[in-house]
């Protein structure tokens, strides 16, 4: 199955994918919905009108994620270009709900800087509450899975040893268009991973080169704090990030970034100048 949060002139609306057509579902977006009880908890909204998926304006797919937890340094060949030894855990760092856009929104390029990257991710979103979880009990809190873009503003993020800065710009990552289900794509682990500017292949690796899965994510993290349903894990990025190429290369407006996820689905942004940069 796979849920959306579109924009609708009556305002956002989660919805079902049903073929080729969004139905408008009672909650007001993905995470409302998964607060709810999940799929099958809420029904369809009264007097709306089905919505063409070609036709649709796909918000983030949960807009207003009480957190958004991120891993650096996760797949192994991403790890090996960094020059780096494999972490015994987690590299975790977050985000905040307003670093968010849709998966096909403007990627505005923020104006403060000119070594903007590509960080191309598996997303993963919680479905119901989980605290000090086993690896077992926490794949089982796992929703279902997305498309992001840890898009990393990289001359930021090295101004000092917390990356926090680099990661949270204002509407730079990506995160949509579906929250997708087991049942469609299993576990997520051994699925494409791509991304490409202005369709050229920057970053293409498996799911299966994760150092940690998204089940040992979400428990390792809810060792630490209570995941509630529509948070969103990023998992992180592979090997082809422009900042480890040489000479380094990044992002520029005009150029389209297109961040795929085999199964999952697809953002695509146009990179745009920051009003005022």
């Amino acid at each position: 199955m796979r849920f959306a949060t579109i924009r609708t002139a009556d305002g956002s609306t989660a919805a079902r994918l049903d073929g080729d057509t969004l139905i408008p579902l009672a909650a007001a977006d993905v995470g409302e919905l998964l607060a709810a009880g999940g799929p099958g908890a809420v029904p369809d909204r009264p007097g709306a009108s089905p919505v063409p998926a070609s036709e649709a304006s796909f918000a983030p797919v949960v807009p207003r994620p009480s957190k958004v937890l991120c891993v650096g340094l996760n797949y192994r060949a991403h790890i090996l270009e960094t020059g780096r030894e494999l972490p015994a855990y987690p590299t975790l760092f977050a985000k905040f709900a307003d670093t968010l856009l849709g998966a096909r929104d403007e990627l505005r390029l923020p104006a403060l800087s000119d070594r903007i990257d590509w960080e191309v991710e598996l997303g993963v979103i919680i479905g119901r509450p989980v605290y000090r979880a086993s690896r077992d009990e926490a794949a089982a809190a796992i929703a279902g899975y997305t498309v992001t873009n840890d898009v990393s503003v990289r001359d930021w993020q090295r101004r000092t040893e917390e990356w926090l800065q680099g990661k949270a710009f204002q509407h730079t990552t990506p995160a949509g268009p579906y929250l997708v289900t087991g049942d469609e794509v299993g576990d997520a682990a051994d699925l494409e991973i791509r991304c490409e500017v202005d369709g050229a292949v920057m970053q293409q690796s498996r799911t299966s080169d994760l150092l940690f899965t998204p089940a040992d994510i979400a428990a390792y993290a809810s060792q630490v704090i209570t995941l509630q349903p529509g948070d969103l894990l990023l998992t992180g990025t592979p090997g082809g990030v422009g900042d480890a190429r040489t000479p380094p290369v990044y992002l520029r407006p005009g150029q389209t970034l297109r961040s795929v996820v085999q199964g999952v689905g697809e953002c695509v942004n146009q990179c745009v100048a920051e009003k005022g940069g």
